[in-house]
């Protein structure tokens, strides 16, 4: 599957050709010359990758890339500076502020390939983390000594979407349940960040058996493909 980009640049130069080049190279380009049409965006859509130019009138690139560390969508998808800068100062705020890799401008379309083929593998890396495939199968959620038992919906390395009552945002909860094809005891805690009429959404922060997990995700979607 295409690795999902997006390129905020506000000089159209640049952006025809970043999308000229990245779709070539069989990406998914989504392209955006303003840092507040971004913003609202990142908010709304996850991306594989994001390119941000760091010079923007109203929200510039270090603005906007703490923008995007703190959406629920994006908050550890790569960020990918481009700069005409390229003092030792500049390099740290980059990096303190988010981003994942760094382009000198002015780009050309050898260094953007380039940068493409160098980053590829990291990009793949970090979806593969946020993929969900469906699951629905019992679930033990426990908060603090209260036992809520549901059922689950979908399934990521990063999270799972339960229907449990009880569960309120900001809680920390332990999951327990099996996958369905090893029966394999999955024993997880987490933080609910998000409930709505019938599904919660939970982001781990542990799991003891995060292999099988990775593993139940790669066989589904080897499945899918047959």
């Amino acid at each position: 599957m295409a690795l999902k980009l997006l390129i905020v640049e506000d000089d159209p130069a640049s952006l025809e050709l970043m999308e000229e080049v990245f779709l070539s190279l069989k990406a998914e380009v989504h392209c955006v010359g303003e840092s507040g049409k971004a913003a609202e965006l990142v908010n709304r859509e996850r991306f594989d990758g994001i390119f941000l130019d760091l010079e923007m009138p109203i929200m510039n690139g270090f603005d906007l890339a703490r923008w995007i560390r703190n959406s629920s969508w994006n908050r550890s998808t790569p960020i990918i500076i481009v700069t005409g800068r390229d003092d030792r100062q500049t390099m740290q705020q980059v990096f303190s502020n988010g981003a994942t890799f760094y382009l000198q401008k002015p780009v050309d379309r050898q260094k953007l390939t380039n940068l493409f083929r160098t980053v590829r593998g990291s990009l793949y890396e970090c979806r593969r983390r946020f993929v969900r495939v469906p699951l629905q199968t019992d679930v033990i959620c426990t908060v603090d000594s209260r036992e809520f038992r549901g059922v689950t919906w979908n399934l990521s390395q990063g999270g799972i979407q339960v229907d449990a009552e009880n569960l309120k945002p900001g809680q920390h909860v332990r999951l327990s349940f099996r996958l369905p094809s090893s029966g394999t005891l999955i024993d997880a805690t987490g933080i609910v960040v998000w409930v709505g009429d019938n599904r919660q959404g939970i982001r781990f922060e542990h799991v003891k058996n995060l292999p099988a997990i990775r593993d139940f995700i790669s066989e589904l979607e080897a499945s899918e493909t047959k």
